[in-house]
C-alpha cells in the first residue's frame, strides 16, 4: 500500500487540499456566526411586531434555503462550465459584499437589511456547494476521497458549531453585541477569500456548456443524468433521506431540551455540540474503517446504527421526571441524561458513517463532465426532503405526538427506508457483507490494491479456494465487478442469492451445457466494452486440495478481439482450510472455528498484462509466484 499520503490529516500539509478545506471552514462558520447571532437578537433582543421570536427561527431558515431552490440547478452549470478554483474566489468575494451590507444592518440593527443578507448568504452557499463537492474529485484520487469528504464533513459540523457558540456569545456583549457580530463576519469573509486565493487551479470539464437559466428544466434534466446511473441517483435519494432524518433533530433540539430534558438554553447547545462532534468523528472514522478506498459499505453500517440509537433515544428520553431548568452541570449530574447524551451522539457518528462513503461514491462515478450538476440535482433535493422534514415532524407535534415519539418514528421510518435502498441497490448490501467478512470473520490484507483500476475495463484473474472468494474481491476493489462463475454455486442457499445480486455471470462446462457457456461469454464481453471489470477463476472450479489447478482456456475466449483490455492476475493466500473453503473429504462450511476466530488471509495484486502477452500457462506461474511470496 502507498505511504505518499498515510491519512486524511495528510492532505491539510498540501496546497490541493488545505486552502480549499480552510475555505468552506471559514465560510460554514460565518455562516452559522451570522444566522445564529441574527436569530438571537430578534428573538431576545428585539420587540418586532411584524417578526415574532417564535416565528424569527423558521423564517430566518426558510429564507437560507430558498435559493438552493431556486438556484442550484444554476450553480452545478457554473462548477461544470469554469475553473472551480476561479468559481470559488469570486463565491468568496460575493461574500465579503454580502458581509459588508450585514455589517451595516448589525451597525444600524436594520431587520429587512440582514433578512436580505440571509438569502444572499444562502445564494452565496448555493453557488459554493456544487463546486465544493466537484472540486475534490479533480484534486483527490480514489483512495484519497472518502478521507477528504471525511475531513470536509467534519470541518462543516465543527464550524457550524463554533461558528453558532461564537455567534451567541457576540451578540449577547451588552450594547456594542451586534457590532461585534458585525465585525467578525467581515473578518471571516476576509480570511476566506484569501485562503481561496490559495486553491490550485481546476480546469472546466465541459467548457462548451450552454447555460440554461430555467432552473425547473434544468434540475430536470440534472435529475436525469444522475438516473442513468442508479446507483449515483440512488445515493442522491439516500443523502438526501439522511439530511430529512437529520434536520428532525436538529430542529428539535431547543424544544427537546426545555420540554423534554428539563433543561436551559445552554443544555439545547451542549445537544447540538454533542450531535455535532459525533458526526465530525463518523466522518472522519470512515477512512480508518474503509482501508481508503470509496468503501460504501458503510452505508449499511450506518443506517443500522441511526435506527438503533434513535429508537434507543425514544426510551432513554422517556419518563424523565419532571424538574427546575438543569444547568449544563446539574444536567450531566442525572445520570439518566448521559444514556440521552451517548444515543444523541452515536446516533450523529453512524449518520456520519452513513453519508460520507455516498458523498464520495457520487463524486466516483457521476460522469466529470456534469458532475457539479449532479451534485447540484442533490443540494435541490436535500432542500425539499429537509423542508417535507419540518412539515411532518410539525403535522406530528400538532398530533399530540411527542418528541421522543417523533424521534422513534424517524428511527423507524429510517429502518425501512434503509431495507429498501440496500434492496433494490444490492451493492450496499453485498459491500456489506464484505465488509462484514473481511475485517470481523478474517483479518485480510490487501498487497498493492493500488494495482487494481479505478476506471476502465480490466479482466481479473485469481485462483479459487472458497465459496467466498468472490465476495472477498468484491471489498478489495474500488468498483463494482462482474464474475463468471459455476453456475452450480447459484444453488447454494443465501451465497447463490448474492451473487444474483451481485449480476455474477454463470457459466457451464462447454462440454455439458455450451449454450450457456458461449451466454456467460457474450456477457462478460459485452461487460468489458461497457468499461466495466470481469473476473474469472481459471481454474473452473474450487480447489479440493488447496493447490494451484491448472489455468483453463476461457481467459483467451474471453480477451479475444479486445487488445486494449489489460489482464490482472491476483492470488488469494491462506484461505485454504478455512470454513468456506474445501477440507476434510471435500466438505465446505463444517466446524466454523477450526481456522480460529479472525485468521489472516491476503489478496496479492500483480502488475496488469497486455492481452497480447497472456496465455494460461503464464497466468498460472504468475499467481503461482505470487502464492509462493512471503506476502500472500
Amino acid at each position: 500500500m502507498s505511504t505518499e499520503h498515510p491519512n486524511q490529516f495528510a492532505l491539510l500539509g498540501q496546497r490541493r487540499f488545505a486552502p480549499f478545506f480552510w475555505t468552506q471552514f471559514l465560510g460554514a462558520a460565518n455562516d452559522n456566526i451570522f444566522k445564529f447571532a441574527f436569530t438571537l437578537m430578534v428573538t431576545y433582543q428585539l420587540q418586532l411586531s411584524w417578526l415574532e421570536p417564535k416565528m424569527a427561527g423558521l423564517v430566518i431558515g426558510a429564507l437560507f434555503i430558498l435559493p438552493y431552490v431556486l438556484f442550484s440547478a444554476t450553480s452545478g452549470q457554473l462548477a461544470d462550465k469554469h475553473d472551480k478554483a476561479r468559481l470559488m474566489q469570486l463565491v468568496k468575494s460575493l461574500e465579503i459584499a454580502i458581509m459588508a451590507i450585514a455589517a451595516w444592518g448589525f451597525w444600524t440593527v436594520n431587520v429587512p437589511a440582514l433578512l436580505g443578507c440571509v438569502f444572499l448568504m444562502g445564494l452565496h452557499s448555493t453557488l459554493f456547494g456544487p463546486v465544493k463537492y466537484a472540486y475534490m474529485p479533480q484534486q483527490l484520487n480514489e483512495r484519497e476521497l472518502t478521507g477528504g469528504n471525511g475531513m470536509v464533513e467534519m470541518g462543516t459540523f465543527v464550524a457550524i458549531l463554533l461558528g453558532q457558540l461564537l455567534g451567541g456569545v457576540l451578540v449577547d456583549t451588552p450594547v456594542v453585541g451586534p457590532q461585534h457580530v458585525a465585525i467578525a463576519c467581515l473578518v471571516l469573509a476576509v480570511l476566506g477569500r484569501a485562503t481561496a486565493q490559495a486553491i490550485p487551479a481546476s480546469p472546466s470539464t465541459d467548457p462548451g456548456l450552454v447555460i440554461n437559466w430555467n432552473p425547473i428544466t434544468e434540475t430536470w434534466r440534472n435529475l436525469k443524468l444522475a438516473h442513468e446511473h442508479l446507483a449515483v441517483f440512488r445515493s442522491l435519494l439516500g443523502i438526501s433521506w439522511m439530511w430529512f432524518f437529520g434536520a428532525v433533530f436538529l430542529s428539535n433540539f431547543p424544544a427537546f431540551a426545555k420540554e423534554v430534558l428539563h433543561g436551559s438554553p445552554q443544555v439545547a447547545s451542549l445537544l447540538l455540540a454533542v450531535f455535532s462532534i459525533g458526526i465530525g468523528i463518523g466522518s472522519l472514522l470512515c477512512e480508518v474503517l474503509s482501508k481508503r478506498h470509496v468503501e460504501i459499505g458503510l452505508v449499511p453500517l450506518g443506517a443500522i446504527g441511526m435506527s438503533v440509537f434513535a429508537i434507543d433515544l425514544y426510551f432513554a428520553a422517556t419518563g424523565l421526571p419532571a424538574a427546575d431548568p438543569y444547568t449544563v452541570a446539574g444536567f450531566l449530574a442525572v445520570h439518566a441524561h448521559w444514556r440521552v447524551l451517548a444515543d444523541l451522539g452515536l446516533l450523529a457518528l453512524f449518520a456520519g458513517l452513513y453519508s460520507v462513503p455516498m458523498y464520495a461514491l457520487i463524486q466516483l462515478r457521476a460522469q466529470p463532465s456534469h458532475r457539479a450538476r449532479i451534485i447540484a440535482a442533490n443540494n435541490i433535493l436535500n432542500a425539499v426532503f429537509m423542508i417535507a422534514s419540518s412539515v411532518i415532524a410539525g403535522a406530528m407535534l400538532g398530533a399530540g405526538l411527542t418528541i421522543p415519539q417523533v424521534f422513534l418514528a424517524v428511527g423507524i421510518a429510517n429502518a425501512v427506508v434503509a431495507a429498501y435502498i440496500f434492496l433494490i441497490v444490492p451493492e450496499y448490501l453485498l459491500r456489506f457483507v464484505a465488509f462484514v467478512l473481511t475485517r470481523i470473520v478474517y483479518r485480510f490484507r490487501i498487497v498493492h490494491d493500488e494495482r487494481l483500476p479505478t476506471k476502465g475495463a480490466a479482466v481479473l484473474v485469481c485462483n479459487h479456494v472458497s465459496f467466498v472468494d468472490a465476495v472477498l474481491l468484491m471489498a478489495a476493489s474500488p468498483r463494482p465487478i462482474r464474475f463468471l462463475m459455476d453456475h452450480q454455486i447459484f444453488k447454494i442457499p443465501v451465497l447463490g442469492w448474492m451473487f444474483k445480486l451481485a449480476k455474477a455471470i454463470p457459466i457451464a462446462p462447454a462440454k455439458t451445457d455450451p449454450a450457456t457457456y458461449e451466454a456467460a461469454f457474450a456477457a462478460a464481453r459485452a461487460v468489458l466494452q461497457d468499461g466495466e471489470m470481469v473476473c474469472i477463476f481459471p481454474e473452473g472450479g474450487i480447489t479440493r486440495d488447496g493447490t494451484l489447478q491448472p489455468f483453463k482456456g476461457g481467459v483467451m475466449k474471453l480477451i479475444d478481439g479486445l487488445p486494449d483490455v489489460p489482464v490482472i492476475p491476483m492470488a488469494l493466500g491462506n484461505l485454504w482450510g478455512s470454513f468456506f473453503s474445501r477440507v476434510e473429504g471435500g466438505k465446505a462450511m463444517t466446524k466454523p472455528l477450526r481456522r480460529g476466530f479472525w485468521s489472516r488471509i491476503s489478496l496479492t495484486v500483480d502488475e496488469p498484462l497486455k492481452p497480447a502477452d497472456v496465455s494460461p500457462e503464464v497466468l498460472q506461474e504468475r499467481v503461482a509466484k505470487l502464492l509462493a511470496a512471503p506476502t500472500a
